[in-house]
Order: structure tokens, then C-alpha cells, then sequence
């Protein structure tokens, strides 16, 4: 609780105090951290300045409010009302918040100017620094099980639960958010006992949803490569930039670890997650042929690093709002930022709904699948 309350009033700060400030050849200009979404919605560039400002203001205020919420219930023995609905909407929210990502992008964007203008960093600068790190204490100090236990309770698993052998045997099922297992009903939907979250023994067309996410990722990927994500104008000469062309230009300044962030984040990350996750969905019926734990692993990968992509458009809300001095210098988006925006949107989700719990079911021996048809619902 303590955590959170100091990370919700340093936000406040980040909030309230001038975030970055430039100047060159006499003329400047000074933002707010709020200012890097609005000025994207006078671009034409709503979907992006929403996308901004929720994963790093909203969202994890919201968080942070729940949390404070919960604990301030569970020291007094006496859980407020919603607990239990707000505790469950934690988990949902964690993979959205991106503030230590904002951060990247934001020390990205300053190692781009900074060789042309002089900078000065605000106190929201700082403010947003220590918030981000008080954030990222916050989520980590969250215990789940303690908490979940404090608010329901832990109720006995179903009876003639069997240790040792697959759930989906049995008919039951772990809960994805508070991990208890639920016995699981033939008909009918299902909800956890004690979060009351909608359960499955997998989840319903978990790979067509898969397949669908990760072919609109990969069309939207092509403009967001193709056309320019921002645009420059000096002394009255525009010179649009590409991801690959940014990329270029930091080498050519001499930024090679900056580079190196960029290419990782925008190039090698989306290409690797459409790669992994087509690879999974792919291999999901031969599980009985390939390491198991070896995927597993591979999908946990691909669903830390999704986020850790929207380094660039970070730094293009950063860079619109800041460098806006006229003909002398300005800095507009271009329409790959909500290209880009939505691969990434689109790679995470792909990664949410594909059911990991697929990788470890044993298909039928090859020799009796043409002639045997299963019960057992192994993609919805």
C-alpha cells in the first residue's frame, strides 16, 4: 500500500510540472507530459494519443487506485465492496501498463535531439522516472496467492482431485487469475468459485483468434514499415523517416546502442513474435513430437517482450509534441505510427488468446486419427 501511494502521488507530480523543454536558434518550446497524446489528436491522430496516454497515465492509475483499495480493506480485516471484482481486474490491466516503456522512449528521443537543441528536463522528468520505477515495485510486491486468500479464502480442491494427472482428465480446470482449481461443468458456462472468472477447459477457437490477430498484424506491418512514421521540417525542408530510415540516421550520428534499441524493439521484436506464435500455432498438433517445455517457454517470451515494440511510438508522441517551432524546426506524425501502433496491439492480443494449455494436450497416434474422432474439446 505504501508502494502505491508513492507512485500514484509521484504520477500526480509527473502530471502537474513541465516534462521536457528545448531550444534552438532562439525559439523554444516546453510540454507537459499530457501533451504528448493531445498533440497527436491535432495530427489526426486520435487512436494513437488514446493509446498514449492510457498505458501511461491512466491504466496504471487505475492500477494503482485498485491496489490502495484492496489493501487499504485487507489491514482493516474488512474488504471494501468490489474487492474481489476489482482484485480481479489487476491482472488484466498489469500487461498494459507501459511507463518503464515510456521511459525507453523517451531517453531515445532526447538522444535524438540533443546533438541540435539544447535540452532541459522538467521535474515531471524525474517525477515520471521514479514513478515508473515505484510502479514496477508495486506490481512486483503484489502477492496474488496472499491476497486471494485474505479476500475468499482457499477453498479445498473438488473432490477426487488426482495429483499427478492432467486436469482436462478430470474435468477441472486452474483458474488463469487466482489459480484455484474448479471442478468444471458438462453443460453450461463455467466461472471460478472464487474470482468468479469465465473458465474453459481451453479456451473457445483459441487458435482461429490466434491465426486472425497475427494475419491482421502481419498486413498492417507492411505500411507501418513503407510509409514514414514522422515527418521533419527544417528551415522550411520536410524529410520524412521511415522505422528502418530512423534507424539509419541514429547509425549515422554515431548512436549505435540507441540504434540497437530501435532495430530490437520495432524490427526484430514484431517479426520474431509473428514468426513464434505462427510457429506455435503451427506445431500445436504434434505434441507429442516436440519438447513441450522448449515452447512453453518460447510462448512465455513472446508475451513478456510484446509491449517493449511501442518504444516507437512512444518517441514519435514525445518528439510531435516537443519540437514544434515553426519553419525552423517542427516535427509532425506520419501514417506508420498507427500501423505500427496496431501491430503492436495486435501481437499482444495474438499472444493473449492463444491457449499455451494446447502445447501440453496428446494428440491421437497418427495412425488413428482419420478413424477415431475425440470428445474432448481441444480448441473449443
Amino acid at each position: 500500500m505504501a508502494l502505491a501511494i508513492a507512485a500514484l502521488t509521484a504520477l500526480l507530480l509527473a502530471i502537474s510540472f513541465p516534462f521536457i523543454s528545448f531550444s534552438v536558434g532562439g525559439v523554444g518550446n516546453r510540454i507537459e507530459l499530457s501533451q504528448t497524446a493531445t498533440t497527436l489528436i491535432g495530427f489526426h491522430q486520435p487512436l494513437v494519443a488514446i493509446a498514449v496516454i492510457m498505458t501511461i497515465v491512466v491504466l496504471p492509475a487505475v492500477y494503482l487506485v485498485g491496489v490502495i483499495w484492496l489493501q487499504f480493506g485487507l489491514l482493516q480485516n474488512r474488504p471494501m465492496p468490489y474487492s474481489r471484482d476489482i482484485a480481479r481486474s489487476l491482472a488484466h490491466l498489469t500487461p498494459w501498463m507501459m511507463a518503464d516503456v515510456f521511459i525507453i522512449g523517451a531517453l531515445v528521443s532526447l538522444i535524438k535531439i540533443v546533438g541540435i537543441a539544447q535540452i532541459e528536463l522538467g521535474i515531471s522528468f524525474w517525477a515520471f522516472c521514479v514513478f515508473a520505477v515505484l510502479l514496477l515495485t508495486t506490481t512486483q510486491s503484489l502477492d496474488a496467492d496472499w491476497m486471494w486468500f485474505s479476500l475468499e479464502g482457499e477453498p479445498l480442491a473438488p473432490e477426487g482431485t488426482q495429483t499427478g494427472r492432467p486436469a482436462a482428465e478430470q474435468g477441472l480446470t486452474g483458474c488463469p487469475t487466482c489459480g484455484l482449481i474448479n471442478k468444471l461443468k458438462p453443460q453450461g458456462r463455467n466461472y471460478c468459485i472464487r474470482c468468479h472468472e469465465k473458465l474453459h477447459q481451453r479456451l473457445p477457437h483459441s487458435l482461429q483468434r490466434t491465426w486472425a490477430l497475427l494475419a491482421a498484424s502481419a498486413i498492417m506491418y507492411v505500411p507501418a514499415n513503407v510509409y514514414p512514421i514522422m515527418t521533419t521540417t527544417s528551415l522550411g525542408h520536410s524529410s520524412p523517416s521511415t522505422i528502418i530510415g530512423g534507424v539509419v540516421q541514429l547509425i549515422q550520428m554515431g548512436s549505435w546502442p540507441i540504434a540497437a534499441v530501435i532495430f530490437i524493439a520495432s524490427v526484430i521484436v514484431p517479426v520474431g513474435k509473428l514468426v513464434a506464435l505462427t510457429w506455435l500455432c503451427l506445431v500445436v498438433s504434434r505434441s507429442n513430437e516436440l519438447n513441450a517445455n522448449s515452447r512453453t517457454r518460447l510462448y512465455r517470451l513472446t508475451e513478456f517482450i510484446g509491449r517493449w515494440s511501442m518504444v516507437d511510438v512512444f518517441v514519435v508522441a514525445i518528439l510531435v509534441a516537443l519540437i514544434r517551432a515553426g519553419s525552423l524546426m517542427s516535427i509532425s506524425p506520419g501514417p506508420a505510427a498507427l500501423a505500427f501502433g496496431a501491430v503492436v496491439v495486435l501481437t499482444m492480443l495474438a499472444a493473449m488468446t492463444f491457449d499455451p494449455r494446447l502445447i501440453w494436450d496428446q494428440p491421437l497416434p497418427k495412425s488413428s486419427r482419420r478413424k477415431t474422432a475425440t470428445k474432448d474439446i481441444v480448441d473449443g
